[in-house]
Order: C-alpha cells, then sequence, then structure tokens
C-alpha cells in the first residue's frame, strides 16, 4: 500500500501530544499544520480524480491560511468557532478519505492497520474540535463544572468519550453537547467492532483467505 499511513499516524500522535502538553498560539499554528498534512497525504493516498484533487486542494489552502490568520491576530469567539468548525471538517474529510483507500485495498498490511487507527485517532480530534467550537459559539459554559474548555481539557473529555471510558470528571452542560458525546462513544464503538477488528482478523490475507508462501494457484482439474 502507497498510503504512507505510518506518517499520517505519527503526525497526528504528534498533533495531539503538542496540543495536550502545551497551550500557546503558536502550539495551535502547529497542531493545524499538521493534522494539514495528513489531510494532504490522505488526499494524495485516495487517488482522486484531477478535478476533485483540485478542489480540495483550493479549499484547503483557503481555510487553513484563514485559520492560521485567526489563531495568530485573534478574533471573537464566533470567528474561532468558525475556525474550530472548519478544522473539524477538515478531520472529518481525512476519515472518510482514509476509509475509502483501506477498504478498497484487497491485502490488508501493516499500513491498513496504521490507515484504520489513523483514522480512529481522526474522529476523537474533530469531535474535539467539534466540542471546542460549541464552547466557543455558546454564551454558557461547555462543560457542567465551569471548566475552563482549552484544548487540553477538550481533547482529554473527547477521547474519554470516544473510548466509553467516561471518568466523569468532565461533562456536557447542555443537552446539544450530551448528544455529541454520545454520537461520539457510539461511532468510537462502531468503528472498533466492525472495522478494526475485521482488520487485524484479516492482516495478511487477500479476499478474507489466508495466504501462505507455499500455496499455489487454485486445482480444479483433480490433477
Amino acid at each position: 500500500m502507497d498510503g504512507h499511513y505510518e506518517v499520517v499516524l505519527a503526525l497526528l500522535v504528534c498533533g495531539y501530544l503538542a496540543a495536550a502538553l502545551a497551550a500557546s498560539t503558536w502550539v495551535s499554528v502547529l497542531t493545524v499544520l499538521l493534522y494539514v498534512g495528513a489531510l494532504v497525504l490522505a488526499i494524495r493516498a485516495a487517488r482522486l480524480g484531477s478535478t476533485q484533487v483540485w478542489g480540495l486542494r483550493v479549499a484547503l489552502a483557503v481555510g487553513s491560511v484563514a485559520t492560521v490568520v485567526v489563531l495568530l491576530v485573534g478574533g471573537s469567539g464566533a470567528v474561532r468557532g468558525a475556525a474550530s468548525l472548519w478544522l473539524a471538517l477538515v478531520l472529518g474529510a481525512t476519515v472518510v478519505l482514509v476509509v475509502r483507500h483501506i477498504l478498497r485495498h484487497p491485502v490488508v498490511t501493516l499500513q491498513t492497520i496504521a490507515g484504520a487507527l489513523s483514522a480512529y485517532l481522526l474522529i476523537g480530534l474533530m469531535f474535539a474540535e467539534i466540542f471546542t467550537a460549541m464552547a466557543r459559539l455558546s454564551p454558557g459554559p461547555f462543560f457542567a463544572g465551569g471548566q475552563l474548555p482549552d484544548p487540553a481539557t477538550v481533547q482529554y473529555f473527547s477521547f474519554t468519550t470516544l473510548t466509553t471510558l467516561g471518568y466523569g470528571d468532565f461533562t456536557a452542560a447542555h443537552d446539544a453537547g450530551r448528544a455529541i458525546a454520545v454520537l461520539e462513544a457510539l461511532l468510537g464503538q462502531i468503528f472498533l467492532v466492525t472495522l478494526v477488528a475485521r482488520l487485524v482478523s484479516n492482516f495478511g490475507s487477500v479476499g478474507g483467505r489466508a495466504t501462505t508462501a507455499d500455496e499455489g494457484p487454485d486445482r480444479t482439474d483433480g490433477a
């Protein structure tokens, strides 16, 4: 597989750790650039038509520049919320492209598994941006305890929801946030049970049938 999904996975892990361990404008800019890099690799691997690739690249370039400007210059809560929604859209598009590509590959390899893990991580990051947008666009606090929705806290809330750990130290204050959290938990479990489990069980197989080194072509002539 030529998807370079180990690189995509590495970029996403770096972006997650950067946002989790440090809070600054430049870290936010770095995180955006890492996510955009992951999408660029996913677009290259998806083998889309030239018109689709051109449209995605233009939208990606324009949105990336606008988001970086908002992060550096600042803006109202609505503007920053819109930037978070755009980033969530970028991450969601990357999930679709990655899953679309790995499902079409006939042989399950380590690249396939890395792609599936990348998509799972992307889902958590996407919902983190959705929660961030909701916190910035809502007049009241997003968390029931009134905690500040900084990037590290929102990512923590997103991934504890995605994995259904449910520690309970952070909960959404309003119905909309709770509904999105439930949707993320359901999506995370469905993704693990269906896609990841299937790929792992079929690792190294073609069409769900394991291959061996000494296996020859099928013989149907009775010889």
